[in-house]
């Protein structure tokens, strides 16, 4: 074989090695586009359960303060105007999406020990029967499913922070013993309060989902 032909095995061996390279390369870096696109759907996916079920329990606190104003008889019209001290605050702390979700969390669970009181004391003055009682009662389950699915949330998204924290003592005081016209203005107050929590959590997961996942999405494009 002289050295021209073996030039041409050469070089075609060369050119056959670059079009191979060139398509492992390819095909590395769309496998990578695919792993990451993926990743930012399951974060879009992870801040859309819960931001959908927050929604709903936002429609159903509406209902249920208006079924609570019904069954309160004269006056209803003022209870949810009377300032009432010790109900949790409806609003969320925090600079960081980590900090914000941890804070959405703890303000939930805040409300715990007075959905309790305010069904117990419902439980007093409303019927076996009412409609009232029942609709409490769904609106503390989904309370407590909302909780729960934020934590998962907030473990999910930052696996390596600390756990969030607990309501402090001072937001879940529950008020002295009171008479049947300050019962019925505290009930109405932790409702339109929770109401308002709803409502803030709804806003923020809507504007945390951007802000998280198009940061993501940000890293990935400079991790190719």
């Amino acid at each position: 074989m002289n050295g021209h032909v073996k030039n041409m095995h050469f070089q075609n061996f060369m050119e056959s090695t670059a079009r191979l390279l060139s398509f492992l390369l390819l095909m590395t870096v769309d496998s990578t586009k695919t792993v990451a696109a993926s990743r930012n759907q399951q974060c879009e996916n992870a801040l859309q359960q819960p931001w959908k079920l927050t929604r709903l329990a936002q429609k159903e606190s509406v209902v249920l303060i208006k079924t609570y104003k019904a069954s309160q008889g004269e006056m209803s019209e003022l209870f949810c105007k009377v300032s009432v001290s010790n109900i949790p605050d409806p609003n969320i702390s925090g600079l960081e999406p980590s900090e914000r979700i941890a804070s959405m969390y703890t303000h939930i669970q805040a409300f715990s020990p007075h959905f309790k009181r305010v069904y117990e004391q419902q439980t007093d003055l409303q019927s076996p029967t009412s409609a009232l009682l029942k609709e409490l009662e769904r609106v503390s389950a989904r309370r407590r499913n909302l909780a729960s699915l934020i934590n998962n949330l907030y473990h999910k998204l930052f696996p390596n922070l600390p756990e969030p924290a607990e309501p402090a003592d001072g937001p879940t005081i529950l008020p002295p013993p009171q008479n049947v016209f300050q019962q019925k203005v505290y009930g109405c107050v932790v409702l339109k309060t929770y109401k308002e929590l709803l409502s803030n959590i709804s806003r923020d997961l809507r504007t945390l989902k951007s802000r998280i996942c198009r940061k993501r999405r940000q890293m990935n494009a400079v991790s190719f």
